[in-house]
């Protein structure tokens, strides 16, 4: 009995849309590409795949992928760590497909990253609740919900390769936009320090900007697209976080908001009566409360420094 190919899906998903995807709407100035993602992912499966592939699995119609696109999209964005803990079956399988064309080593990147997120939360469910107590006046900041889990995760993961010639660029760039170098290590999480790195849904680069958010921030997006430019993305990210540190007045609250958006993290806290990212952490998507506490343990990892010990924003360098 054949099985559907959700692996090689996302192939034609994730590698295409890294690759060939058409970009978000532009300017009428700006040509647009009609491509035919699925055919052309079908197209690649068939010229590719080995044969004892073939011999087991179906390409699957464009219905179905669109299907599993979208349970994937829901998987990250749900609340419940539970329901993306249970997909890592598939997750495993698409990240299998997906390295048997070495040409697209970032695209398995990217996924390896996702499934770093499902084994979190597979962690996580198995963990006591975390316990919330409101911030006493003073009192040294706990770490945020599942900090421990990904130190514990990260402790002994080696940096990644291309970081010791990126490093020293992302984080002078930080610090001329007067951030906290250490917290360059952002782009470890982000991308692994791959420049080229894209997820399926437009954002690029080594800090994962969407093109919204480059735009706003004065990055162009198309030709050259200035998110695979390891400065000019540092400092965009680096003022971004600036922004968001100002607005929210911690790092927690700051990265929670350059992952889910401003918006929502404001409505969260009114919505609450709440002032820590803790506080309102349930209420965000399983993968905003995997990414607050792992980039910072990625920090304390990286450079020794705690989430409190993290300094707040100086004033920017011309």
């Amino acid at each position: 009995m054949k099985h559907r190919v959700w692996g090689l899906l996302l192939v034609g998903g994730v590698v295409l849309s890294a690759q060939t995807s058409a970009p978000p709407p532009k300017p009428a100035s700006e040509p647009e590409l009609e491509i035919d993602l699925h055919e052309t992912a079908k197209q690649l499966f068939d010229a590719y795949a080995p044969a004892e592939i073939k011999a087991q699995y179906d390409f699957p119609s464009r219905q179905q992928w669109d299907e599993f696109a979208a349970r994937l999209q829901h998987a990250l964005e749900t609340e419940d760590l539970g329901a993306l803990a249970a997909y890592e079956p598939e997750a495993r399988a698409a990240l299998a497909a997906l390295r048997l064309f070495p040409d697209y080593a970032d695209q398995a990147e990217w996924l390896a990253e996702r499934l770093d997120y499902i084994e979190a939360a597979k962690e996580a469910v198995r963990l006591p609740p975390p316990v919330v107590l409101p911030p006493k006046p003073g009192a040294k900041p706990a770490p945020p919900p599942y900090y421990d889990l990904w130190l514990r995760r990260l402790q002994s993961r080696p940096v990644p390769a291309l970081a010791a010639g990126l490093f020293p660029v992302v984080s002078r760039a930080f610090a001329a936009e007067g951030v906290p170098p250490q917290l360059a290590w952002i782009a470890e999480v982000e991308s692994t320090f791959n420049p080229g790195a894209r997820s399926p849904v437009g954002a690029k680069g080594l800090f994962q900007l969407m093109p919204a958010t480059a735009k706003g921030l004065g990055l162009s997006t198309f030709l050259p697209d200035d998110r695979t430019d390891p400065e000019k993305s540092a400092r965009a990210a680096a003022r971004y976080l600036h922004e968001l540190h100002d607005q929210f007045g911690d790092w927690p609250l700051a990265l929670a908001a350059y992952n889910a958006g401003p918006g929502r993290i404001r409505r969260l806290l009114t919505g609450r009566k709440a002032t820590t990212f803790a506080e309102i952490s349930p209420a965000l998507s399983a993968e905003t409360r995997m990414y607050v506490p792992k980039v910072l343990a990625a920090v304390r990892v990286r450079t020794g420094l705690a989430p409190d010990q993290l300094p707040a924003p100086t004033v920017r360098r011309t």
